[in-house]
């Protein structure tokens, strides 16, 4: 989304889930997204927005040290429970998962959030949860969160909502949807576009 809406041309390379030695050898640790570039590397998505927007455009220094950063971080943590609990069974059936990275995929996450098919069982109990923080957060939008114009949050907003398009059973609520598709066309983000082109 940021490399998008700054309009920064780059190459994506993706990565299987079970690759550890590549962000390891990179990095020193496992973590994605990887941002290579002329001057060195970085892997930590924050940095990676506050190294592309050199010219300021989303006021990236001033939000990462504003109160209101620490309370979308804050949101941020509360939404990411039931997401990740409800979209994960769904997520490993998406095309960037081979047989071997879906199994290291799931294997890893069920020892932290239980079986899936367990985490299966209980959505509407997730869907019940993520509708109330949505319904705060529709209530946020002016027509962006807090904000007349595209800030930094809204990109970390839709990045933590945008998964949950692949759960058959949810429908965001249509405020929330026109949102999400608006910070999209203004990115130029396009899920798994990286699949689609090399078909």
């Amino acid at each position: 989304m940021a490399f998008g809406l700054l309009n920064v041309n780059y190459e994506s390379v993706v990565l299987p889930y079970d690759d550890e030695q590549t962000p390891i050898k990179l990095t020193g640790k496992k973590m994605l997204p990887i941002l290579k570039h002329d001057k060195g590397i970085l892997n930590e998505s924050l940095d990676i927005i506050n190294f592309l927007d050199k010219d300021n455009l989303l006021k990236t220094k001033e939000y990462l040290s504003s109160e209101e950063f620490k309370h979308v971080e804050s949101l941020l943590e509360k939404i990411g429970k039931p997401v990740h609990s409800l979209a994960m069974p769904y997520w490993i059936f998406t095309p960037e998962f081979t047989p071997a990275s879906r199994n290291y995929f799931q294997t890893k996450k069920e020892e932290k959030r239980g079986l899936f098919t367990n985490l299966v069982k209980r959505r509407d109990e997730f869907i019940n949860e993520i509708n109330t923080i949505l319904l705060e957060i529709e209530n946020d939008l002016k027509p962006f969160y807090k904000s007349e114009t595209l800030t930094l949050f809204d990109l970390l907003l839709a990045a933590h909502l945008w998964g949950l398009y692949i759960v058959p059973e949810f429908q965001f609520p249509f405020k929330i949807h026109l949102y999400l598709q608006s910070v999209k066309k203004m990115c130029r983000f396009d899920y798994h576009s990286d699949f689609w082109s090399a078909k």
